[in-house]
């Protein structure tokens, strides 16, 4: 399985919930940035029961930050879906890793979506996209649009979603730092510095920009509400944002619960040259700046989680 990561072209997050969530519209915007799953049948029962996970990649630091137990998202996507159906067998997952780990970028959330589809066919499930879905929404928030791709608005708690129109295609670099973030931790934070936020209101702005392709306007319109909060744990990262802005970047912003800083270099009917000259720019500050572990570039948007 081949998986996008995400940037979160808005995320707006109201006030928490009784059940500890928070409502939110979320534009997701899946780019060019992969993890691959292979899930192949086990010889034997592994030790640590269904699944046997192992990790890759070329991430540094980052891969040991992922857990190789059951509590890995990835590993529970297969033992939901071995409980719900009653045709699992063991297997061994292992994941080759280029979305950054704890970054903002639904990583976790990739692999998982790309287990369920890849144990669905692996065991003769054959379940149709709608039942996957649902199981996608009980492990976590960003795992359905993982499946899903593309360019789409999560309501709820991120798991209701609706494609977006966006028929161009979008430029970004992508600062990774050598810190991770706690999603949990750092809504946490949002709700200590924003006990009276307001309700979440999709940005007509926004779309506007999506649907005519126009990247100046979507740089304009980029936002996230957690931004503040993911400052707050980790201050280096405005510094991070104003050297990509300050080098010519059309907009810039935390990816979901960070540290993952994205920016916008172009896209829609600008000239590539242009698009390349802005985007060598952003890299080499980014590079230069010794603030991030990784920089990296993506287009967007892609199709979500594909069979290879």
């Amino acid at each position: 399985m081949r998986v996008p990561a995400k940037v979160n072209l808005q995320l707006a997050v109201g006030p928490g919930r009784e059940d500890g969530f928070h409502d939110l519209v979320n534009v997701f915007h899946a780019v060019s940035l992969f993890d691959e799953v292979t899930v192949t049948t086990a010889p034997s029962r592994p030790e640590t029961g269904l699944t046997e996970l192992t990790v890759g990649g070329g991430l540094g630091s980052h891969l040991s930050r992922v857990p190789l137990d059951g509590t890995n998202l990835t590993a529970r996507a297969a033992a939901l879906l071995a409980e719900r159906t009653g045709r699992g067998h063991p297997v061994t997952i292992h994941m080759d890793k280029h979305i950054p780990v704890a970054g903002g970028m639904a990583g976790g959330s990739a692999d998982a979506a790309a287990a369920l589809v890849a144990c669905d066919r692996l065991w003769g499930c054959d379940l149709p996209r709608r039942t996957l879905l649902d199981y996608a929404a009980e492990l976590g928030s960003d795992v359905p649009f993982a499946l899903v791709g593309a360019t789409a608005v999560g309501r709820g708690r991120g798991e209701i979603l609706e494609p977006m129109a966006g028929p161009g295609r979008f430029h970004w670099v992508f600062a990774l730092s050598p810190h991770g973030l706690s999603t949990a931790k750092v809504f946490a934070e949002y709700d200590r510095l924003r006990p009276d936020a307001p309700e979440p209101r999709a940005d007509a702005a926004l779309a506007a920009a999506l649907a005519a392709a126009d990247p100046v306007a979507l740089g304009r319109a980029l936002s996230n509400d957690l931004q503040g909060a993911a400052l707050s744990l980790l201050p280096e990262l405005e510094r991070t944002l104003e050297t990509g802005t300050e080098a010519g970047a059309l907009g810039a912003l935390v990816s979901g619960s960070g540290p993952t800083c994205a920016f916008l270099v172009g896209g829609g009917a600008e000239e590539r040259s242009v698009i390349d000259r802005r985007e060598a720019d952003v890299v080499a500050a980014l590079e230069a700046s010794g603030l991030c572990e990784r920089v990296v570039t993506a287009y967007g948007d892609v199709p979500g989680a594909t069979v290879l």
